[in-house]
């Protein structure tokens, strides 16, 4: 059978896709990179704003126009929340939810002695995504939430947060390294809370410990951390030079009084005491966060107070969503709900912050050495192969090349900065007449 496999929304979702994907390969199936090849179409939603439910109804209607007879189906957020609504939907033959999702492909392919081999055999190249371009796999070591942040609707749709076992994700880790990953991304919802559930308070530290001891994994890099589940002492481990160098902190709003409305768990104070500590620890560290525009009840007082608290952060880049009312939540109660030419508004200023902090970042690196993992091959000039790739950093460059470099980790020099990607020439050039 051949199967296509597509999500919308968080980095959770794309791990959970990728390891779909092994164990449609593993179970001899074929996963197509085109749904008009596809026999079975496996979709996982998103639920976590309203642009987010209808981006997942609208791919699914997309896949049924692109293949009526494919059969598809559908888990992840939104389905779990919207069940019935998804479930009518053309094409869809089946929705399976988040609780089930782990059993997805024996439960679609009726064969529950599937679970046993997933755990038994090792992963092969030709099964992986990495096989269609994929240098980055994304590993899940956590799902669920413990939180009770009043905007947020995963709590809702994925439960209480829970761990995997730190020795089946070593072991994962690991073969897909001997798959030929250079990277691989730890996700969770609540990543940061890894081990809670266990009774182990300082998880997550234990289990990077454990990647970076036991495994050969070239790059590991971590995903969304909560600023609260964090010490001192967790960024020593910045010290091993295959940790990437990128930190994503959710933040949500710079203003105390929205914070207490959001139930976050953190301050003004309490974060930038915490990334201070942070850059002191790890040099050029990035660091990216989220922020919410028009969150019930804030004030333009308190958006100037959020806006003036993430400026004097400098985030290299902001994740900006206007405020989404969803059913369930404790915000969607909440009085003081904003306007949406104000959130719209708020938004565009946010979005610009984060464009001028993007750009003063990536210029820091000018003229500077850095390894890259090259991704892909982008296009081609007269000069050679447009090789596309990332630095731990998560800064995107661009380098011409005889050779296509995809899924190698090679040194350049960065030459210049052109629409937000920085060029780069070889290490020994030293005219950046020899860049594009």
């Amino acid at each position: 059978m051949k199967v296509y496999l597509e999500f919308t929304g968080c980095r959770l979702n794309q791990s959970e896709i990728e390891t779909l994907a092994r164990q449609f390969g593993q179970a001899g199936h074929q996963v197509v990179g085109s749904p008009s090849e596809a026999d079975l179409c496996v979709v996982n939603t998103c639920a976590v704003t309203n642009e987010a439910a209808r981006s997942s109804r609208t791919m699914i209607r997309r896949l049924n126009r692109s293949n009526a007879g494919a059969q598809i189906v559908a888990t992840g957020c939104y389905a779990e929340l919207s069940p019935q609504a998804v479930g009518s939907l053309p094409g869809v033959k089946m929705v399976v939810g988040n609780a089930e999702k782990d059993r997805l492909v024996p439960i679609v392919l009726q064969d529950d002695a599937l679970a046993e081999v997933y755990d038994r055999e090792p992963l092969e190249r030709e099964s992986l995504p990495g096989a269609l371009g994929r240098t980055r796999a994304f590993v899940k070591a956590q799902d669920g939430c413990d939180n009770r942040c009043t905007f947020c609707v995963t709590t809702i749709a994925r439960g209480k947060g829970r761990s995997r076992a730190l020795a089946d994700v070593v072991r994962e880790v690991q073969r897909l390294v001997e798959a030929g990953y250079q990277e691989v991304v730890l996700t969770g919802v609540h990543l940061g809370s890894y081990g809670h559930d266990l009774g182990v308070r300082d998880g997550l530290a234990h289990l990077v410990r454990a990647l970076l001891s036991e495994t050969d994994v070239p790059r590991l890099r971590l995903s969304s951390l909560e600023p609260w589940d964090l010490s001192v002492e967790f960024f020593e481990l910045w010290e091993n030079p295959r940790l990437c160098r990128h930190l994503h902190l959710p933040l949500q709003s710079g203003c105390d009084a929205t914070l207490k409305r959001m139930a976050r768990r953190t301050t003004q104070a309490k974060f930038r005491t915490l990334v201070e500590a942070a850059r002191a620890r790890i040099a050029d560290l990035a660091l990216s966060t989220d922020v919410i525009a028009g969150f019930p009840g804030e004030t333009d007082t308190e958006f100037e107070t959020s806006f003036a608290f993430v400026r004097e952060m400098d985030f290299m880049k902001l994740h900006v969503f206007r405020y989404s009312k969803r059913p369930g939540t404790a915000a969607a109660k909440m009085p003081g709900h904003v306007a949406e030419d104000v959130k719209k508004a708020r938004s565009a200023r946010l979005l610009a912050l984060s464009n001028e902090g993007a750009g003063r970042f990536a210029r820091r690196f000018l003229g500077r050495e850095m390894p890259v993992l090259w991704e892909q091959v982008s296009g081609a000039t007269p000069d050679g192969f447009v090789n596309s790739g990332l630095t731990d950093h998560y800064l995107r460059v661009e380098f011409v090349s005889p050779d296509a470099l995809t899924n190698t980790i090679t040194t350049v020099r960065v030459v210049g900065l052109r629409d937000g990607k920085l060029e780069a020439a070889p290490v020994d050039a030293r005219s950046g007449s020899e860049t594009r």
